[in-house]
């Protein structure tokens, strides 16, 4: 921390301390073998420190608490305190103290102090203390700016500042993933990673979705009655150790059938993230909301709402086809069915489905037979728009596992 003391000689001394919580004491054990010159002493000097622990003297952690030694390091989303204290060490009383604590970053400047009133005076050896306290939520430089002002016993009216310069780090290095299923789903997975000197306790983390979405944690293993988090039941995270969350985001039903959910940038929501370090220091960071690119369905989307995943062989299965018009004008499909090799449709193909309109949807059932065993592709599907005599062809629209029911006994 860097100090600019002012020049001037003043009836005032400001002090600034910051405040963080002790740190257990530790030892440095200096041992050697028994047949050496100094035989058993330096265990017995060890058994004798009050600062270590017993029947473990050689252990470096001790069960003593220190008092920080310096400033230490401060990361984004943890809480700055410090101590301010202003004292006269004059021998005449001093008037209209005012004490002012401004905290400058990169964007913005913030006023701490806890009261902006002066006081009246402040008699010789006498003090005016505060405690102030940020959450820091930016990277990079700050200043602590502390400014005094008062009035001497004869009028004279002075006034100095001193400045604290210190670094906000990063304690986590988040990165996220979209993955876009065939339906409206959406999952993310969010890699975090402790890139700290010291371990974290992971109390939460959470994804807060947009106003469009419903979100399902996948981060429980379901034991009975009861959920139990993926990471067990102490979620600690290593220093440079990375753990992924997963986490699956539906369309709320208003939005689920609207062209705007489907196409564009979508807004997917933020991760709340809050842990804890050393002695139960509170950390809590939150991200920018998070944007993916949703995949372009073309004009026309055809997604499968049911098909069986197990289908007999030579028996007709039924499917339930979703044909969503994805643009700007209203369209006049046509239905073609194309046999493959495997797969065979069952109905009439040519048929006119009428007149759909922009972002608007139809249901479509279908039967098909599959004379082939073994994991086979749907595949054949034509949606000709009678409008611009255009055919959007669907193969590979989905699997199905077909199986031959029949079993022969020998004897």
């Amino acid at each position: 921390m860097d100090v600019n003391q002012a020049k001037q000689e003043h009836l005032l001394a400001l002090k600034v301390m910051r405040l963080t919580k002790p740190t257990l004491f530790t030892n440095l054990p200096v041992t050697c073998e028994d047949r050496d010159l100094p035989g058993d002493l330096f265990g017995q000097l060890m058994r004798e420190d009050p600062s270590t622990i017993k029947g473990a003297e050689t252990l470096m952690l001790g069960e003593m608490l220190t008092l920080p030694q310096n400033f230490g390091n401060i990361f984004l989303g943890e809480t700055f305190s410090s101590y301010i204290s202003v004292h006269n060490d004059s021998n005449q009383v001093v008037k209209d103290i005012l004490v002012k604590a401004d905290l400058q970053t990169s964007s913005q400047r913030l006023n701490l102090s806890a009261s902006n009133s002066a006081v009246a005076e402040l008699k010789p050896e006498c003090c005016i203390d505060d405690v102030i306290h940020h959450e820091v939520k930016e990277i990079g430089t700050h200043i602590l700016v502390c400014a005094v002002s008062y009035t001497t016993q004869y009028g004279e009216k002075l006034y100095f500042r001193k400045f604290f310069k210190f670094q906000v780090l990063k304690p986590l290095d988040v990165k996220t993933k979209f993955y876009n299923a065939e339906t409206d789903e959406v999952f993310l997975e969010a890699q975090i990673q402790n890139i700290t000197t010291s371990p974290m306790f992971m109390e939460k983390v959470s994804l807060e979705p947009s106003m469009m979405y419903n979100v399902t944690e996948l981060n429980i293993v379901t034991c009975g009655d009861q959920g139990e988090s993926t990471f067990g039941k102490m979620s600690y995270l290593q220093p440079m150790d990375t753990r992924q969350y997963l986490y699956c985001l539906k369309p709320k039903p208003e939005y689920a059938e609207k062209a705007g959910v489907i196409k564009g940038v979508t807004v997917i929501g933020k991760l709340d993230i809050v842990w804890k370090t050393n002695l139960g220091e509170r950390g809590r960071l939150q991200t920018s909301q998070l944007q993916r690119m949703a995949p372009g369905y073309g004009d026309i989307r055809l997604s499968l709402e049911v098909i069986p995943d197990t289908v007999n062989l030579e028996e007709p299965f039924d499917i339930i086809c979703k044909i969503t018009n994805c643009s700007e004008r209203t369209m006049d499909l046509v239905l073609e069915m194309c046999n493959t090799r495997s797969i065979h449709w069952c109905g009439v193909s040519g048929r006119q489905l009428g007149k759909l309109s922009p972002g608007a949807f139809l249901s479509l059932p279908l039967t098909l037979l599959s004379s082939v065993q073994g994991l086979q592709s749907i595949s054949g599907l034509r949606l000709t728009d009678t409008f611009l005599k255009r055919t959007y062809e669907y193969d590979d629209i989905a699997q199905v596992c077909v199986v031959c029911p029949y079993t022969s006994n020998e004897s």
